[in-house]
C-alpha cells in the first residue's frame, strides 16, 4: 500500500506550474531570482518530504529562508576572512 499524499517533490513541481503566469509577468531581470527560489527549495527536498505536510507552501517557504540564511551566514564568514567588520 502506498502513500496517500503526492510526494513533497510532486507538489512542488506543481507548485512551480502553478507560479508559471506570475513567472511570465516578472520582468526579465527578476526571472533568475524567481527560477533560483524553486532550486533553492529542492535542495532541502528531503527534509521538507519528511514533514509530510498536507500544503506545500509551509516547507517552501522555510526552504526559502533556510537557503538564504545559508547565503547570508556564507556572506558574513567571507567578510569576516576579508577583514571587514
Amino acid at each position: 500500500m502506498g502513500k496517500t499524499n503526492p510526494t513533497y517533490r510532486d507538489q512542488l513541481r506543481h507548485l512551480e506550474e502553478d507560479w508559471q503566469p506570475f513567472r511570465r509577468a516578472l520582468r526579465v531581470q527578476y526571472r533568475d531570482g524567481f527560477d533560483q527560489l524553486f532550486d533553492d527549495t529542492r535542495q532541502f527536498a528531503d527534509a521538507a518530504g519528511i514533514q509530510n505536510e498536507m500544503t506545500v507552501m509551509e516547507p517552501f517557504l522555510i526552504s526559502v529562508l533556510l537557503a538564504q540564511e545559508c547565503r547570508i551566514q556564507e556572506l558574513e564568514a567571507r567578510l569576516e576572512v576579508a577583514g571587514e567588520p
